[in-house]
Parts: structure tokens; C-alpha cells; sequence
């Protein structure tokens, strides 16, 4: 039933997304699952201990933290079951509430708004909701490539990869990896506090997502085509395959890169969260760097094509496993 599973929830993303006036009353669950982080890395990761001492309670407090999520998941599943398709529909709103379609088009499409509409100003502060860097130090042509870099990466980590640890392993898969991705985000870092502690995290993180990020990439591919045409499809393609391992993560880069080619863009580059200026190579450097809400526009395009094709392959597995 996971297809059916997945299938409902990608129907539900679509259509409710993540609505502010839930979550204004109710902690979202990914929330959850940062404090329980935020617990143990209080707990775990104490500045007189040595680094081997760190890295190893890193390590057992995220496989603890994995089995919690996907003992919940369990439950859960152990719990609706036996209440027919209701209990799959609320399954699948759980599982709604993990995959992020809706809310990514709708945070990005804020950027391509704001920078219409008011100018430079209200585009740094929609985009500082979805980058980490420094919006300070962005033109509007910044803006905007941070805004379709962003969308690149999380259409995989955000979406494409919950979407298929749901469809093999359920919802204790799905619940497993929101934990660990939210750990990555959280603790993954190579600052003096985070370096050990947060090294299993980080791993374990780059080995759940190699195959999303590639399969995100192809994706984007196929939407070039199937949006723009072949020689937006090829591009992506070169882009992708040129360009995908050249970024300092061994998986954002695939779909940044495939983003890249398909919209005829240089994306990457240097850049800087906060103080730290971190240099990054160019992906399809030759691309166009002048970057505007057209292109947001664009990308979100592609974004949606992308999600049409999940559902589309989700109905594939479910026709060969139904």
C-alpha cells in the first residue's frame, strides 16, 4: 500500500500544503523533531570532551533518534490500519505534512513577488526565509539565482527524497528521514561546535540523499523537456553531468546544476553566510548570471512539472504493484 500511500499524500501537499493557521496553534512536527535534536545535542556534545568522545556520542545519539522516528512511524502505521481506507487517509495526511511541495513553490514564489512588486529590500527579506547566506549582500540578480538554488536543492531533500523513502520503506521511512535531514540542517556543520558531533549526521545524510539528488536531476531533465523543449532537456542534461559533482556536496549539485542548464543560467559560486565567505564553483558557467523574477517564475515552472512527474511515477508503481 505504499503507493497508494505516497500517491494521497503528493494529492494532499498539492493541494492543503503546510496552512500558517494550523501551525500557529500546534508545534509542526519537524519542530518536534528539532527539539528532541536540540536535547540531545545539549546533552551529547559537551565542549571538554575530546573529539573521538563527541563524534561518537553523535553518532549513537542520531541512530537513536532514526529508530525513535521510525518506531513512530510504526506505530502509527500499526495504528490506522486496521481502520481500512479511513485510516489510510489519515496516514496519507500525515505523510502530507513531511513532503513540502506546496510550501517551497510558495516560499520561492514570494521572492519572484517581492521583487516585482517593492523592489531589491522585500526580495532580500523573502529570500533570507529560504538561504542561510547572507541577504545583505545580494543585487536583485543574486536574489534571484539564490532563490532558484534553493529550490533546486530542496525540490530534492524536500521533496523528491521523502517522497521516496515513503514509497519504499513507508512511513517509518518517511518519519526516519525528516529526522535525519532536519539533524543535517541542524548540527551537520564543520564549525568547531558541530564538526564531531554532527559527523555521523552529516554522513549518513550525504549517503540517504545520493540517490534523490540523482533522481532529482533527471527529473529536471525530463520537466526541461517537456516545459522548454529538447535543447532545454539537453542542457540540463550537460549541466548536470558536467557540473553536478564540481559542488561542494556531493548531491546539491546535481539538481542546481541541472536547474542550471535547463534555464540557461550560471548558478553557484561564491558566496557568504555571515562573516564566512565561502567560494563555490560556478554550475553551467555558461550560463547567463543576470538572474530575474522571470526566471523564478521559470524555475518554479520546472518545479511543478517535476511534481507532476513523481505523481506520475508513483501511479506507474502503483499499476505494477496493485
Amino acid at each position: 500500500m505504499n503507493a497508494v500511500l505516497a500517491a494521497l499524500a503528493l494529492a494532499l501537499d498539492r493541494i492543503l500544503g503546510d496552512p500558517d493557521a494550523v501551525w500557529r496553534r500546534v508545534p509542526h512536527p519537524v519542530a518536534g523533531f528539532g527539539a528532541l535534536i536540540a536535547a540531545a545535542e545539549r546533552r551529547g556534545n559537551q565542549a571538554h570532551w575530546p573529539a573521538r568522545r563527541r563524534r561518537a556520542a553523535g553518532t549513537v545519539s542520531i541512530l537513536a533518534l532514526l529508530g525513535l522516528a521510525a518506531l513512530l512511524g510504526h506505530g502509527l502505521h500499526r495504528l490506522l490500519a486496521p481502520l481500512g481506507w479511513p485510516g489510510l487517509g489519515v496516514e496519507a495526511l500525515v505523510a502530507s505534512v513531511f513532503l513540502a511541495q506546496r510550501s517551497l513553490a510558495d516560499h520561492v514564489g514570494r521572492v519572484a513577488g517581492a521583487l516585482d512588486r517593492e523592489g531589491l529590500a522585500a526580495g532580500r527579506r523573502a529570500v533570507s526565509m529560504i538561504v542561510g547566506r547572507d541577504p545583505e549582500a545580494l543585487d536583485e540578480a543574486g536574489v534571484a539565482r539564490a532563490a532558484i538554488e534553493s529550490l533546486a536543492e530542496n525540490a530534492s531533500d524536500g521533496v523528491v527524497a521523502p517522497w521516496l523513502f515513503l514509497l519504499v520503506f513507508g512511513l517509518p521511512g518517511l518519519l526516519a528521514y525528516k529526522m535525519l535531514n532536519t539533524a543535517d540542517s541542524m548540527i551537520g556543520h564543520l564549525d568547531d561546535r558541530y564538526r564531531d558531533y554532527g559527523w555521523a549526521a552529516a554522513r549518513l545524510d550525504d549517503v540517504a540523499n545520493l540517490v534523490p539528488a540523482r533522481l532529482t536531476a533527471g527529473l529536471l531533465v525530463l520537466a526541461a523537456v517537456l516545459t522548454s523543449g529538447r535543447g532545454a532537456g539537453v542542457r540540463a542534461a550537460r549541466a548536470a553531468w558536467a557540473d553536478g559533482r564540481r559542488h561542494r556536496s556531493p548531491n546539491a549539485g546535481w539538481p542546481e546544476a541541472a536547474a542550471a542548464g535547463a534555464l540557461a543560467l550560471a548558478l553557484g559560486g561564491p558566496r557568504r553566510y555571515g562573516t564566512l565567505a565561502v567560494e563555490a564553483p560556478l554550475l553551467h558557467a555558461a550560463g547567463r548570471r543576470v538572474a530575474t523574477a522571470a526566471d523564478i517564475r521559470a524555475a518554479l515552472r520546472l518545479f511543478r512539472r517535476v511534481c507532476d512527474l513523481l505523481l506520475a511515477l508513483t501511479l506507474v508503481a502503483l499499476a505494477f504493484t496493485g
